[in-house]
């Protein structure tokens, strides 16, 4: 076995000692068959999938719990954005003894999820957490990973799997006199764990995407002064949160299979898909209608079960912006009109995620919270009581980073990883992310990721996309394991493929013609290319027919 891990090493309790003599104590024959990086949805489905296949797999994390994303997303508000059950794994052994106590879980309880699912399914004795993958190199004699750990200790495998997720790498954009500021600041992926409270605190928040505008809506509430900084206003959708009971739960799984079902045929691994008919081909009284109809629904549904053409159709998607608008200036004041819901829309609707909201509209009438147009007064600098902008100081005992990630790419690059002939994930990359299926790169045998670059992560529910990936990763082991192979590599002309179908894929949609983190746009410097496939049923639909054809495309030896 690769690893001879204690249980008691990847109990609940926190770890103590350093990663070396954590990972010392529990390694003693450093060969597996599958190494896996990452404990989230991905990584625990793939883990449980390969080890109920009969691999020898392991898993590392740096975090010291399971639950990836949901570990270091602690911030004050932080939850889902897809309604349970789709937040979930369809494993009837998961979900049969498991009950959620709101429609749009909380990070504490999904945390609680995670260590229920690590219980039910007996993972806890293959996985190390605590332990930081700093670097993994191929060597193409032994047709092994070499994998080094923060501590120092390396251990080898036959196959790598990151499964380090879209948003592993947070975003901290580089502002002179950060290092003056007399106040704590904190990114939100990034957030002390003991928590940190805003209470009667002036606290400035930067950004206005999912995370800025949850950590808003709570700081309104206890903060005695709130200012959010906002480049482009967010487009958000009411989230129409609720309190879930267990019997309303038990009622509903009978149904369960089917909702999971439903969700490989939807193109955003959701519960619905949009309707077939274009937004132009219905009258006004059925196109408001489907609107409203959506927009009370709450959730992303307005999103991702409207109509066909939303974001493939100029004219069909300003239709969606205006009623969008008009919902929003009924619960502003006209003053805040052009800076919250401008007339005319910042960027195509949808072509940015929308963020889910509760009361976030509501807190810009507290006389505690103040908006700042960062078109009109950029930031300049931080300055010890706060941050500078072009029309003052915004003074600050508090400041909140909601910046995002280096979404795709991010995770896998801050790992040195290093493939056949010495070449470097990251200069691989340097230029823009290529990859077959969204799985794997030329030059790097024998290592898959999922939830990464060129799959649909952004865009599908993460749970959806684990399994699919999950499954087709397991059967592509299995089946080499069967036929003998011991190496599988993607060729350069399959990966430049799929690489340029994905951008055809983008070019048919309205994507391109906004500046967002699906387009790249938000790190400066980053080749800018979309980088999800942008459907979840046609990802699942191409990955199974490349398996049904001998996994055309890969050399497999």
């Amino acid at each position: 076995a690769c690893f001879q891990w204690e249980s008691r090493l990847c109990c609940r309790a926190r770890f103590c000692g350093t990663s070396a003599e954590r990972l010392a104590s529990v390694i003693e024959d450093p060969d597996c068959d599958a190494l896996i990086i990452g404990a989230g949805f991905s990584g625990l489905y793939l883990l449980h999938r390969l080890r109920e296949a009969g691999f020898d797999a392991r898993l590392v994390d740096s975090a010291l719990e399971p639950g990836g994303i949901w570990y270091w997303n602690r911030y004050p508000g932080a939850r889902v954005d897809s309604h349970v059950p789709l937040y979930e794994l369809s494993l009837p052994e998961l979900w049969r003894d498991w009950t959620w106590s709101e429609r749009f879980p909380g990070w504490r309880e999904l945390r609680s999820y995670f260590h229920h699912v690590c219980d039910t399914l007996a993972l806890w004795p293959h996985m190390a957490m605590g332990t930081k993958v700093t670097n993994a190199t191929w060597d193409e004699a032994g047709r092994m990973w070499h994998v080094r750990t923060d501590g120092g200790k390396t251990v080898t495998t036959r196959y790598l799997l990151p499964c380090l997720g879209f948003a592993a790498k947070p975003y901290l954009p580089e502002i002179e006199g950060i290092d003056d500021f007399a106040g704590p600041w904190h990114h939100t992926a990034l957030w002390p764990q003991e928590g940190i409270s805003m209470a009667d605190r002036r606290v400035a928040i930067i950004g206005t995407g999912a995370s800025g505008v949850q950590v808003a809506q709570e700081a309104a509430r206890e903060a005695s002064h709130l200012t959010l900084l906002q480049r482009t206003p967010i487009l958000a959708l009411p989230m129409r949160q609720q309190t879930l009971t267990t019997a309303q739960q038990d009622a509903e799984k009978a149904h369960y299979p089917d909702t999971f079902a439903l969700r490989r045929q939807t193109s955003g691994g959701f519960d619905a898909a949009s309707r077939q008919e274009s937004t132009l081909a219905v009258d006004e009284t059925e196109r408001l209608r489907t609107y409203e109809m959506q927009w009370q629904a709450g959730g992303l549904r307005f999103w991702f079960a409207n109509f066909s053409d939303l974001l493939q159709d100029e004219q069909a998607n300003r239709l969606a912006y205006d009623f969008w608008r008009d919902k929003v200036r009924a619960r502003i004041s006209p003053a805040l009109h052009e800076t919250l819901a401008p007339t005319e829309p910042p960027h195509p609707f949808g072509t940015k995620r929308p963020s889910l909201e509760q009361t976030y509209y509501e807190i810009f009438a507290q006389d505690n919270v103040d908006l700042v147009d960062l078109k009109r007064a950029p930031i300049l600098r931080i300055v010890p009581e706060g941050i500078q902008t072009a029309e003052g100081v915004i003074e600050c005992d508090l400041i909140v980073f909601a910046t995002g990630f280096d979404a795709g790419r991010g995770g896998l690059m801050q790992i040195e990883i290093v493939g056949r002939d010495d070449m470097k994930l990251a200069e691989r990359w340097r230029d823009g992310v290529s990859a077959y299926l969204g799985y794997a790169v030329n030059g790097f045998p024998n290592m898959a990721y999922l939830y990464g670059p060129l799959s649909p992560s952004g865009f599908g529910n993460g749970p959806t996309l684990a399994e699919i990936q999950g499954d087709w990763v397991r059967d592509l082991l299995v089946a080499m394991r069967r036929e003998g192979f011991t190496r599988f590599e993607a060729e350069a002309g399959a990966e430049r493929e799929w690489t340029e179908n994905v951008a055809a894929a983008g070019a048919m949609t309205l994507f391109p013609q906004a500046r967002s983190w699906y387009m790249g746009d938000n790190i400066p410097g980053k080749p800018r290319q979309l980088i999800n496939y942008p459907s979840v049923v046609g990802f699942a639909s191409i990955s199974d027919a490349v398996a049904a054809d001998g996994y055309r495309g890969f050399t497999l030896g």
